[in-house]
């Protein structure tokens, strides 16, 4: 498990060491100044995707930003630590999986209201996977130029090195699972 504490300090030193002030390095990593500003406090705990992007701003490996900081194989991440996130157009997405070194995982629930289209995403780079699975309501799914129509209890798997998107154009709400394999890096999202 990684400490948040440990985590933080390790990114206020290397951010310190390179005289980075925490816009300049939020700048660099694409990640906001407050995300940065509690994970040195040691309040939050990032994904895989927002410490591979702090690496690369701080212009190390993500091996090196984490090395020493893992305390034992189990890592556990409670209800209470997930980051849930309200996106525009009034759909949420909670990121459940903990952070694992060396690891570009991430499982995330995503609920869709009615009549919702959460946009179309850029593709991952080469040798990245996506599985989703609906746990209930119906959801469009675009990969490349093909649309997916699914219903509660089905799953698909795609390459993810291509543009894909989300919509539920139904009536009730659509609520559904990513499992995501992303290798790095990832265009910026339009």
């Amino acid at each position: 498990m990684i400490d948040p504490a440990s985590l933080g300090r390790r990114l206020h030193a290397l951010r310190s060491d390179r005289g980075l002030a925490l816009s300049a390095l939020a700048k660099e990593a694409g990640v906001s100044v407050s995300m940065l500003s509690a994970i040195e406090r040691g309040e939050k705990t990032p994904t895989v995707v927002v410490l591979s992007r702090i690496a690369d701003g701080l212009g190390v490996s993500l091996s090196r930003l984490l090395a020493d900081l893992e305390t034992d194989g189990v890592i556990v991440r409670r209800a209470a630590e997930q980051d849930h996130v309200a996106e525009p157009g009034g759909w949420h997405r909670t990121v459940v999986t903990p952070v694992v070194p060396g690891v570009n995982f991430e499982w995330i629930r995503t609920t869709l209201p009615p009549h919702c289209d959460a946009g179309t995403f850029p593709a991952y780079a080469p040798g990245s996977h996506e599985f989703v699975a609906v746990e209930s309501g119906v959801l469009w799914l675009g990969v490349g130029s093909a649309e997916h129509v699914l219903a509660a209890g089905d799953s698909v798997y795609f390459p993810a090195d291509v543009t894909h998107s989300y919509a539920n154009r139904g009536d009730e709400a659509c609520e559904y699972h990513v499992a995501a394999l992303v290798m790095r890096p990832r265009s910026p999202r339009p």
